[in-house]
């Protein structure tokens, strides 16, 4: 079966995650901005961009609650950097007033690695992914710092004053990374998350 993969499309660059997801050649895509458009799909992804306003938006367009309840269902779902954020049981340093969909027992500190003008690249080592390292972008981007027994570490930063910081998890069908894949021509993770899919749905 050739999934479709949904792409929530609220605010962010979720454009760069459709042209991600179609270059791996694995699955069809689909924008998801209602509660008709999450039906239709297999999974979701969540993209990077400003977690209040997507967690704010995602209310107003009433898909909040229904997202939580198809990851509940088991819907595989991944996040990157705000759409880590989204999905932390737990934000350390957020609005008081934010609201995140969960789905992994993660807590995670908003814009940990600093401002937009400390963003940067770092070459990642995930086998997850493949024996290459990964060349990863960190856009004001959060790291985890608190996991549950569940949840499994995919990848951390290896070097630098951050040295160890948690940026890569998975657990059960959920999937989120700190740094932005879709921002680069490396579509592992996307073609991993696919075939994740196409196996499991």
């Amino acid at each position: 079966m050739r999934p479709t993969i949904g792409v929530l499309a609220l605010q962010g660059d979720f454009r760069e995650h459709v042209l991600a997801l179609q270059a791996t050649g694995e699955c069809d895509t689909a924008l998801v901005r209602t509660v008709n458009d999450l039906s239709a799909v297999q999974a979701l992804v969540i993209p990077g961009g400003e977690s209040t306003a997507m967690s704010k938006l995602a209310i107003a367009f009433d898909v909040l609650q229904p997202i939580r309840e198809r990851i509940a269902q088991g819907m595989p779902t991944y996040g990157s950097c705000a759409g880590m954020i989204m999905l932390a049981r737990e934000i350390i340093d957020g609005r008081a007033d934010q609201e995140t969909i969960g789905g992994l027992d993660i807590a995670v500190r908003r814009n940990a690695f600093g401002r937009q003008v400390d963003s940067f690249e770092a070459p990642l080592h995930a086998p997850l992914w493949g024996s290459e390292p990964l060349n990863a972008v960190f856009i004001r981007a959060p790291w985890v710092e608190s996991c549950g027994a569940a949840v499994e570490v995919l990848a951390r930063v290896e070097s630098g004053p951050h040295e160890g910081a948690v940026v890569a998890v998975r657990e059960g069908a959920v999937m989120a990374t700190s740094f932005h894949p879709e921002l680069t021509s490396d579509n592992r993770v996307h073609s991993y998350f696919a075939q994740f899919v196409r196996e499991n749905v």
